[in-house]
């Protein structure tokens, strides 16, 4: 049996751009190592999820992994705080946060409070608390993002946001979307309401007055879920796995899926990730992992960025460090695909079908001779990432047989 590498570009999927002469930046991008496997492998299209569905990281990263989101997602929340490094226990909800800015109207004026970068673990310190027997933990992300917690006896997923997701509106209140998220509802206005006051009074915020700075004077919440029971990776699939990503985000899947969840500070998730080190730390992690998930998200952030140039940057250093998978194909499945598309033009996901690639010796050869948008829909593949999984059991030889 061979052991399984799954390489996400994040958002890796385009369209043509005109600043690119029409091509995409993945068609566009000087990428030896990925055309060598197209060429010698196995390739196609993939739908994320479904096809045409826009989906987000979250919902496609567990689609990728085999876990029907329709019947596992509760909200992106839990993701985010897990990793982060909060623990969850069943019938806690979380929340996505930003420390945003609102005038005494209670006006938003700034959802990112200047993109605060310094300061916000005071901040989280100050605003985590207990009140009426729950507890609320609060812990900051990159820049302005930060993750809330909710801790306590018959807590509901069934309320609404506070964050009004537009400058120049009204905060909003949090409300019941049932009769059973009621008392959590007034619960979470009861804290924003102490958070607001505890902010404002904040030496951070003095300190960010004195010098013009927006005042990080609120917690904008969005994303609310319970954290969802996944069946264990490694019960599912007999296998140990390994998840290396520099966003919370997906290692907090990684996380919930039971996958050895690793980190490092050059793993920034942004264009300054170094990308080598994540090949590094996967290649530790083979040695003892059948299972090696890696996600590089800066192809994802040029893409909301609406920069086609700096995303195909991105994909020449991806492509540059993963020679070292190629070097043991005798070893390993190599896959590589996106999450989703983020076309530079949209500066936003899309349902646009994803390239897809799989490489290992000894593969029935189906490919296209480049690996691109384009050149993939004349591959032999033609799968959904419901069912990647399944497949890359198959040819690594871990595959159940099916009846008798």
């Amino acid at each position: 049996m061979k052991k399984i590498v799954l390489i996400i570009l994040d958002g890796l999927g385009d369209r043509p751009c005109k600043d690119l002469y029409g091509l995409t930046p993945l068609q566009f991008a000087y990428r030896p190592n990925m055309n060598f496997m197209a060429s010698r492998g196995q390739s196609g299209l993939m739908y994320p999820v479904s096809p045409g569905v826009c989906t987000g990281s979250d919902t496609s990263h567990l689609s990728l992994l085999g876990y029907d989101p329709k019947i596992v997602y509760t909200g992106r929340g839990p993701f985010e705080a897990m990793g982060l490094g909060l623990l969850m226990n069943p019938g806690d909800i979380a929340f996505r946060a930003n420390f945003g800015t609102i005038d005494e109207a209670g006006i938003v004026t700034d959802r990112r409070a200047g993109r605060i970068s310094q300061g916000t673990g005071e901040l989280s310190d100050s605003i985590t608390m207990e009140i009426d027997g729950y507890r609320f933990t609060v812990k900051p992300g990159v820049e302005h993002r930060a993750a809330l917690v909710v801790s306590g006896p018959a807590l509901s997923d069934n309320v609404g946001d506070s964050d009004p997701h537009e400058v120049g509106l009204k905060v909003k209140k949090i409300e019941a979307l049932s009769k059973e998220g009621q008392k959590t509802a007034e619960l979470l206005n009861k804290y924003l309401g102490i958070v607001h006051e505890k902010l404002s009074q904040s030496k951070v915020n003095e300190d960010r007055a004195s010098k013009g700075l927006p005042r990080a004077n609120t917690l904008l919440l969005r994303g609310v879920g319970k954290a969802p029971e996944l069946e264990p990776f490694n019960k599912k699939y007999d296998m140990k796995g390994s998840c290396i990503a520099g966003i919370p985000l997906i290692r907090g899947i990684g996380h919930l899926a039971g996958l050895e969840t690793v980190n490092d500070p050059r793993m920034t998730g942004s264009y300054d990730s170094d990308y080598r080190v994540k090949v590094d730390r996967a290649l530790t992690a083979l040695k003892t992992s059948d299972f090696v998930m890696i996600n590089f998200k800066a192809t994802d952030v040029a893409g909301h960025d609406g920069k086609p140039l700096l995303k195909t940057s991105v994909i020449e250093k991806a492509d540059k460090v993963l020679e070292p998978f190629l070097l043991l194909s005798d070893k390993l499945v190599i896959a590589i695909t996106g999450d989703h598309s983020t076309p530079c033009d949209l500066k936003e996901h899309s349902g646009d079908p994803l390239p897809l690639l799989i490489y290992t010796s000894g593969i029935r050869e189906g490919g296209s001779f480049s690996f691109d948008e384009v050149s993939c829909g004349n591959g032999s593949l033609k799968l959904g990432s419901d069912n990647l999984m399944q497949y890359l059991l198959a040819i690594s030889g871990r595959a159940e047989k099916y009846g008798a």
